[in-house]
């Protein structure tokens, strides 16, 4: 059932059900979706209570997943335009030609294409092509000094998503934001850390923070980069 509760001037909505259990477990997702599972005989002003203990928690854990949602400023795709890679600017270069290309020189990010409707998807495809080596790359570095956890993930993605940076999921997938490739090398590598320690512990909790510090000390100086970075 759905319910709602005031905790000062924030509303928390959840997603209560009843299960044989003997405690009242809360989980957040990345979609900022809360979901509680109570003990069947629990009364509600008791979970309500719980709830209301847990609430800083549960915001905080809505604004670690919200600081992770990119912010995508508008692009026409014309000579002129400044776009980013690994954190540095490039001034966009159009040509029109029959031979479609994408390239750098110097400081220009030069597309070829038959008509300026396509310099998008040129252009998308190019950096898609170059998020895979770059993020298969550098998950290769982390990946092994994951492995003294014993995690290894099922299957690194690279998508285009508009709600969030990277995501794991409980089998062990882990989605990269393809936007990610626009970003420094560090901002990239905040985003894959990250994301391993999900596999050692899934929750935002104390120990998830703890891991995140112990394999990189600078994770803060990334994040906070990566924030302001594309807004």
């Amino acid at each position: 059932m759905k319910k709602t509760l005031q905790f000062g001037s924030k509303t928390i909505e959840y997603d209560l059900t009843f299960a044989e259990r003997k405690t009242l477990g809360i989980k957040v997702t990345p979609d900022m979706d809360v979901f509680v599972k109570a003990p069947v005989n629990a009364p509600l002003d008791r979970i309500e209570k719980i709830i209301r203990k847990r609430a800083p928690w549960i915001l905080k854990q809505q604004d670690d997943f919200l600081a992770h949602f990119p912010k995508m400023p508008p692009k026409k795709y014309i000579s002129g335009e400044t776009h980013l890679y690994l954190g540095r600017q490039y001034r966009l270069k159009v040509e029109i030609g029959m031979k479609e290309t994408v390239k750098l020189h110097g400081r220009f990010v030069e597309v070829v294409a038959k008509e300026p409707g396509r310099v998008f998807l040129l252009l998308d495809r190019w950096y898609k092509t170059h998020a895979e080596v770059k993020f298969g790359e550098y998950c290769s570095e982390w990946i092994d000094k994951f492995r003294i956890f014993g995690v290894v993930p099922e299957e690194i993605l690279i998508r285009r998503m508009q709600k969030r940076w990277g995501s794991c999921s409980t089998d062990g997938k882990i989605i990269l934001n393809q936007e990610l490739v626009k970003t420094p090398k560090g901002c990239i590598e905040y985003v894959i850390v990250h994301e391993l320690c999900h596999l050692v512990h899934y929750n935002h909790d104390s120990n998830f923070y703890d891991l995140q510090t112990r394999m990189m000390p600078t994770w803060e100086k990334w994040k906070a980069r990566l924030e302001k970075f594309l807004a």
